[in-house]
């Protein structure tokens, strides 16, 4: 799990990487929570995400946007976390040129961040998106999905209302040629934070189920 130092639309920013073992290995690029709120790389739900991609075999970044940790920059609302979401996306490409496919997973904000790069980069082929912020930040803009992708969402979370994920999911999933899996975990909050297991273990499986499509 090497650190990494790479250049972001505001200057450095900084990550943890690892190489997937096979030449053309799939890529994964992590997005963490609310920065305003404490949202890092090191968020337990991104870490272990970062861990079951790496372990399944993917070349896996996880970086923290501007102004988090060592990375250089200040806030910018979303605009500029998106903007430092490419540049990280740019970076894990030219460390994969023979990539066989590309993923985005986010958390909370990191999820709307990456729903965004999913409607600017064709080159994305899946998503996992953990409770998207659906009630605090615009997703209309996903018209039509280009992917196909997961959604876990926890049934008891209090920061987002598990009825306007379940009608994000469903709005998706009447588009034609979208698959849109999407899982509640009972008893979980937005942060999962008893049900980090059974988040982990629907990732994985949803992992499991496309890779041997």
């Amino acid at each position: 799990m090497p650190e990494v130092i790479f250049n972001g639309p505001e200057g450095r920013l900084e990550g943890l990487y690892t190489q997937g073992k096979a030449e053309n290995a799939p890529t994964a690029l992590m997005l963490h929570p609310y920065p305003r709120q404490g949202g890092t790389m090191n968020n337990r739900v991104i870490y272990r995400m970062y861990r079951t991609f790496s372990q399944r075999g993917f070349s896996t970044l996880r970086f923290n946007f501007r102004g988090v940790g060592r990375s250089q920059g200040s806030f910018d609302n979303g605009t500029g976390e998106f903007s430092d979401a490419a540049a990280a996306l740019d970076w894990l490409q030219s460390q994969n040129p023979n990539a066989t496919g590309c993923w985005v997973a986010g958390f909370s904000f990191g999820a709307w961040i990456g729903m965004q790069l999913l409607m600017r980069r064709p080159e994305i082929s899946r998503f996992i998106s953990i409770a998207p912020p659906v009630n605090t930040f615009d997703f209309n803009f996903l018209a039509p999905c280009p992917a196909s992708g997961l959604i876990v969402q926890g049934r008891q979370d209090d920061v987002v209302p598990e009825e306007a994920v379940a009608k994000l999911a469903n709005k998706l999933t009447n588009q034609r040629g979208i698959e849109i899996d999407y899982r509640v975990v009972p008893g979980a909050d937005h942060l999962f934070s008893n049900k980090l297991e059974q988040l982990i273990k629907n990732v994985d499986g949803y992992l499991g189920n496309s890779l041997e499509a």
